[in-house]
């Protein structure tokens, strides 16, 4: 298979595929290396597709699910962001990425793509496992988080625990109101 015919091919399983699909994954599938794998996403991506890496594989985006998506800010520690991602995970919102202001690059996003509890379970471990040092460290642990929600009700309920848990961003301008 010629490497333009297997981009092709790539770029196709990814759109099929609702899951995100690991370079390994894609590698063993059109024996390759896992570097080729990553070097046609770069090209794909470099062309246009709407290929997104998140900490499980690649995911090509499709048209936006319905619902609603909005952007919250959110203050916490390491130790805290258990809760943050139960809470929205569990009350029936996703945590698509995390965005923090650097005050040297600008904005840095990492995507997420965490929609349930096991997802969350995954993403915790591979950060704890790996010592990893969350973005929002930067910031002293103020970030932004794109998240997506079925309805006005399920965003409402994620805000109010969120809130409760001394998760939710604010300032203390904003207590006074």
């Amino acid at each position: 298979m010629l490497s333009h015919e297997r981009r092709t091919c790539i770029e196709k399983d990814l759109m099929m595929s609702h899951e995100p699909v690991s370079a390994a994954t894609l590698a063993r599938q059109y024996g390759v290396s896992r570097q080729v794998i990553v070097g046609d996403i770069a090209l794909l991506r470099a062309a246009g597709s709407l290929i997104q890496a998140t900490p499980r594989g690649y995911i090509c985006y499709r048209d936006k699910k319905p619902g609603i998506t909005a952007t919250i800010a959110c203050k916490h520690s390491k130790e805290q962001m258990k809760a943050e991602l139960y809470i929205v995970t569990d009350l029936g919102g996703s945590l698509l990425d995390v965005i923090v202001e650097h005050p040297i690059y600008g904005q840095l996003a990492g995507q997420l793509q965490v929609h349930s509890r096991f997802d969350a379970n995954n993403f915790l471990h591979k950060i704890f496992s790996e010592n990893a040092q969350l973005l929002s460290q930067i910031t002293d642990g103020i970030h932004l988080h794109t998240i997506q929600c079925p309805d006005q009700e399920t965003y409402q309920r994620i805000i109010t625990a969120l809130d409760v848990a001394g998760i939710l961003y604010r300032t203390d301008s904003d207590h006074d109101e």
